[in-house]
Formats: C-alpha cells, structure tokens, sequence
C-alpha cells in the first residue's frame, strides 16, 4: 500500500511547496533580520531559527498527512471538534495577548494560534457532514442548520479574541464547501442573504476603535498617516520602489523600523523592494499552483468526503492568499492574516503543511484509482478482442 502511495502522489505540490517553505525561510530572515536586533535585542538570524525550527516540527506532522488515509479523519471529527472549541475558551484564561488580540498559548518560547487549528477542523467536519447527508441535503432544517450553529460557535469564539480576520476566513471557507455540497438554489440563495445581514451587524458588533481605524486606513492611508496608515503607506513605497527586480536580497530600507513587524503579514512588501515584481509573481504563480491543483483533485475525486475535503483546503489557501495581498495593497483592511508558507508564523506554517499533504494523499488514492480503471477497461477489451 505504501509503495503504491508512494507512485501516485502528486509531487508536483510537494515540489511547490518545498519551493515556496524554502524562499519564506529566506524571506523571513532578510525581513525580520534588522527587527530581531533592534525589537527583540536578539541576533540578526534569531527568528529565522524559530521559523526554521517550527518547519522541522511540521516536517512529521506533514508526513503523517500523507500517510495516513484521508478517510480516518472522519473517525476523528468528534474529538477535533471539542478539542478545538476547549483551546478557543480557555485561550480568554490564559492565553498571550499580542497586537492587541488574546490570540496564543505561549509555551516559553514558542507562541501557538489554536485558531489555525480551526481552519482544518472546520474544513474537516463541514466535509464530514455533508458527506453524510447527501440524500437528505434537501431538508434544510436537519442536514443544513446544525453545521452552520457549528460555525456560528467558532466565528463567535475567534472574533472576540478579536481576530475578525480569521473569523472571516472561516466562514468564506465554510461558504464555499457549503456551496459545493449540492444544496438547493433557493437554499444557498437564503443562506447568502442571512449570512450578508449577519456578517454586517455581527462584524460591527465586535469591531473595535482599533479595527474600525484599520478601514480608514485601507481606503485613505493618507488622512491616518501617523498612525494606522503608516504600514500601508510603506508596504506602496516597497512594492514601488523595488520596480521590475527589486534592489536585491537584503537591501530593503523599509524592513529597518519603517514597515511595522515586515516578517509576518506584510512580508510581501519586502519581498517586492528586495526582488521586484519578478518576486510577488513568484510567489503568487507558485501559490495559485496549488490552490488550481487542489481544485482540481476535488474535481477527480469521486469519494464526496475527498472531494470537499480537497475543496476546503483549495479554498482556505485562496482566501488566505488573497485577505493577506490584499492587505498589503489597500484592497482589504489590514488583518494580520500571514502568507501562506512565506510569513513567519509556526503554527501558521504547520497547519498548511498538514493541510497540503492531506491533499497530497487525497491525490494519490484519487491517481490509484483512476489507474486501477484503467487497467479494469484494459482487461476488457483484452478479452473482448479475443
């Protein structure tokens, strides 16, 4: 069984994301390097380590996705979800406030975002779910509803951190594996209409002076420029004053106290000032890569667990991507949502490792099976022929 995983795996996702893991390790140390001596008092090379560190940490996790056969996780729908829901309320007990968010357990050294653990549980439950209701997905009330209260719970629970950006990812993912679970028009209309109202009178329940100011920054950077506009107006100033190539790895002048914290969300700035528009199109091309990829296993998947398994992961790296280049361009107010295997992040950069070899394995089971068809209509028409 291993032998055949091993044939059928989709190496072309493992190659793009060792690609990608590789020039965010770089990248975190060219952009954190100045910060982590005159903030952190620490060597230059000092969160570069920690990111390289929480890479080896995710190195088994990864290998056990893809190992493991993605239908076990079914087994374990239970457990992640009660797990998850226990770390999000006592994180308001003990958890690190950082940024003004009560977002992580620190364990010594090492900070852990339990809300990153969501994304694949969510992911996993919805796909879980609606799997098993796909000959009543018709009946709203009982197979529709009570996973969407789930959801409900956990936006609730990541948005009074106040992480309203992760909050928000959760729910677009939880849309889009809903939408492609085969509900009714009418249903996914209804649903799209209560969601809008909810999503405006939730989001302005739970925002703060701090958020609020976040908009204004996005929209009109230069009316708040001393304060919440400031990372925006130094994220244009990298991205324009690197052009076409940049000005070369490690020269950045807006990483040297100018760009607030250039390592993590806005990570992509630096990026365009050290290595130009040849750069962000690197790492944009490399990351859309794996989100058509994952679509496209989704697609050949014909286990619907698999399927929108596959879709929720797909999805989670699109709207990741997209919240945090938007952010860093004005098209979205600023977040703190990292870069996919770039930014510096360690439970960031574990979960999407997870969640790319789940995919991997989900490849390979989708690859054995196409061949074993294969082979079965080779057979026929062998013995049809004779």
């Amino acid at each position: 069984m291993l032998k055949k995983l091993m044939r059928n795996y989709d190496y072309s996702l493992l190659v793009t994301v060792i690609l990608l893991t590789a020039f965010g390790l770089i990248m975190v140390y060219s952009a954190s390097s100045v910060w982590a001596v005159t903030r952190l008092h620490e060597p230059s090379n000092y969160l570069f380590i920690k990111q390289l560190e929480w890479c080896l940490i995710a190195l088994p996790v990864a290998v056990t996705g893809m190992l493991v056969p993605y239908q076990a996780y079914k087994l374990i729908v239970k457990p992640l979800i009660f797990t998850s829901i226990l770390l999000l309320v006592l994180i308001y007990f003990v958890g690190h406030t950082a940024n003004n968010a009560q977002s992580w357990f620190a364990l010594g050294s090492f900070h852990v975002q339990p809300s990153e653990l969501v994304k694949i549980t969510l992911i996993n439950y919805l796909a879980s779910v609606f799997s098993n209701k796909q000959k009543s997905i018709d009946d709203f009330r009982t197979s529709v509803l009570p996973p969407l209260l789930v959801v409900l719970i956990f936006f609730i629970l990541v948005a009074k951190q106040p992480d309203l950006g992760t909050a928000m990812i959760l729910v677009s993912v939880s849309a889009v594996i809903v939408f492609c679970s085969g509900l009714r028009l009418r249903h996914l209309l209804f649903l799209l209409a209560v969601v809008a109202v909810f999503i405006t009178s939730i989001f302005f329940k739970f925002l703060s002076s701090n958020q609020s100011e976040r908009f204004t920054a996005a929209y009109d950077p230069f009316s708040v420029a001393d304060k919440a506009g400031n990372q925006l107006i130094n994220s244009y100033i990298a991205i324009a004053s690197g052009g076409l190539t940049g000005k070369g790895l490690g020269q950045s002048i807006e990483k040297a106290g100018f760009l607030p914290e250039p390592h993590t969300d806005f990570i992509i700035a630096v990026i365009g000032e050290e290595l130009g528009l040849f750069g962000i199109l690197f790492v944009v091309l490399c990351l859309a890569y794996l989100v058509i990829k994952g679509f496209v296993i989704a697609i050949r998947c014909k286990d619907v667990f698999g399927s929108l398994l596959a879709i929720g992961i797909s999805s989670l790296l699109a709207i990741q991507t997209f919240v945090n280049l938007g952010a860093a361009s004005g098209l979205l107010p600023v977040t703190g949502v990292t870069l996919p295997f770039v930014s510096y992040g360690g439970s960031s950069i574990i979960i999407m490792m997870f969640s790319i070899s789940v995919l991997l394995n989900i490849s390979a089971f989708v690859n054995m099976k196409r061949s074993n068809n294969r082979q079965e209509g080779e057979r026929v028409n062998v013995t049809a022929f004779h």
